[in-house]
């Protein structure tokens, strides 16, 4: 049973985590940091370097900034600068005018931008630093890591302005609130129960984040972008050697809004642990397959939550960034609410986490691009057999793999092969990825 501490730090921990964000959540804290230095002085930039880690690197060059029909960081870094409006945070590029779209490009043309790898050990997987000298020759500085919007560091002209925001002293211009709490550890146990048997008033407004994701789907329907998944599932071709189910739902709602925000659409997304695609796959799954079987609302938002808050806690020890493709976690969370909505135990949601850990987790992230909504296919395709193959007691056991008999441990062995593991592999993704060009040339 749930204490009333528990409960309050679970749902404060999910509105931390599951967030409003506009465009890839990588280039988005980019622009953050960025537009965090800009906010310090009123003149114009005169050069802005950027440092990133490897891993932000990587989810940042080839992923389409809303509203610009650009790829990749240097137009994002320009829009940080011109719009300087860090209170946005990760919807800081929701909006702007046709002016200050032409202002950044400018900036970009300039040449004033200059953008490299932090190098180190010590360097956190997600990391921004920037450094912006305005024309009066003054330096601001500003630092994310961690999280998506976890400022860390904010200096102007040598003076430290750091002051992290309290209920006492807001600040539009510093970071986010912090809960005075500390972060709940979860476990399969915690997930489950607040999911399934928390007061529903505290659950409710995660199917409101689900409707947000599907509203992008069906923008994404009636346009072009990206690869057009979602659009082609729903074809006539699709349709004739797909078929038309709840799986070819599920991919098609799935894959349609991964289309759209990886491409750069005007879209707002609801996301998980600082990644959209994870909000994304992690709820349209579970939303579009309780639609198609009559669940009513309760049980709908039940399940959402039992996935995205599954995911939350995968993420707790994975980390926010790793060469584990965020897909195969979304999917765990799929998977595991599917069975619920099947009518499943307990002991069955269990056995659809062990069938998706047996299967897909040596899927690699190599960045954030249009093509993700094919791993975001494959993710939901695997998350229905899982789910299938256990309400038939199929499950994969300890004997097989990484998985182990006690479901805490098998995620802790996940998370381990993606955050220390694959972390050889990242580099090499990383090395491929950046020398693509200067092997062509």
């Amino acid at each position: 049973m749930l204490t009333p501490t528990q409960i309050r730090q679970i749902t404060a921990l999910m509105h931390r985590e599951v967030v409003p964000a506009t465009g890839c959540t990588e280039p988005a804290a980019v622009a953050l940091a960025v537009a965090y230095a800009a906010a310090q002085t009123t003149a114009e930039p005169r050069s802005i370097e950027v440092l990133l880690s490897g891993n932000m690197l990587k989810n940042a060059m080839g992923v389409g900034i809303p509203g610009t029909g650009t790829f990749g960081i240097p137009i994002a870094i320009a829009l940080g600068a011109i719009l300087a409006a860090p209170e946005k945070q990760l919807e800081l590029l929701d909006t702007f005018t046709d002016e200050e779209l032409h202002q950044a490009q400018k900036l970009v043309a300039s040449g004033c931008i200059q953008i490299g790898l932090k190098e180190g050990d010590d360097v956190d997987r997600l990391y921004v630093e920037v450094l912006l000298t305005d024309t009066e020759g003054r330096l601001s500085t500003a630092i994310i890591q961690a999280t998506h919007t976890g400022l860390t560091a904010l200096t102007y002209d040598g003076e430290d302005r750091f002051v992290p925001r309290t209920a006492d002293t807001p600040c539009t211009k510093c970071p986010e609130s912090k809960d005075e709490e500390e972060t709940i550890a979860l476990n399969f146990d915690l997930v489950y129960e607040y999911a399934l048997y928390g007061p529903l008033e505290e659950l409710d407004f995660i199917y409101e984040a689900a409707l947000q994701n599907k509203r992008a789907s069906e923008f994404s329907f009636t346009h072009s972008y990206g690869h057009s998944l979602g659009k082609l599932i729903n074809s006539d071709m699709g349709r004739r050697y797909l078929g038309n189910t709840p799986l070819t739902q599920m991919l098609a709602y799935t894959s349609s809004a991964c289309d759209a925000r990886m491409d750069g659409a005007p879209i707002t997304v609801m996301s998980n642990s600082g990644s959209g695609n994870q909000g994304i796959s992690s709820m349209l799954p579970v939303l579009t397959f309780a639609e198609e079987q009559g669940a009513s609302r309760e049980v709908a938002t039940r399940a959402i939550m039992l996935s995205s808050l599954l995911v939350v806690y995968i993420k707790q020890l994975l980390g926010r960034l790793s060469c584990l493709c965020g897909m195969v976690v979304s999917g765990i969370g799929s998977a595991c609410a599917i069975t619920y909505l099947m009518g499943g135990t307990k002991e069955q949601s269990i056995g659809a986490v062990k069938n998706m850990i047996g299967n897909v987790s040596g899927m690699i992230c190599d960045g954030a691009k249009p093509s993700c909504s094919l791993k975001a296919s494959t993710g939901v395709s695997s998350a229905l057999i899982s789910a299938m193959l256990s309400m038939q007691g199929h499950v994969v056991t300890a004997t097989e793999g990484i998985v182990d008999d006690d479901i805490d441990v098998c995620i802790r062995n996940l998370a381990d092969l993606g955050r220390d593991g694959m972390a050889q592999t990242d580099l090499k993704v990383l090395k491929i990825m950046t020398s693509k060009g200067k092997r062509n040339a």
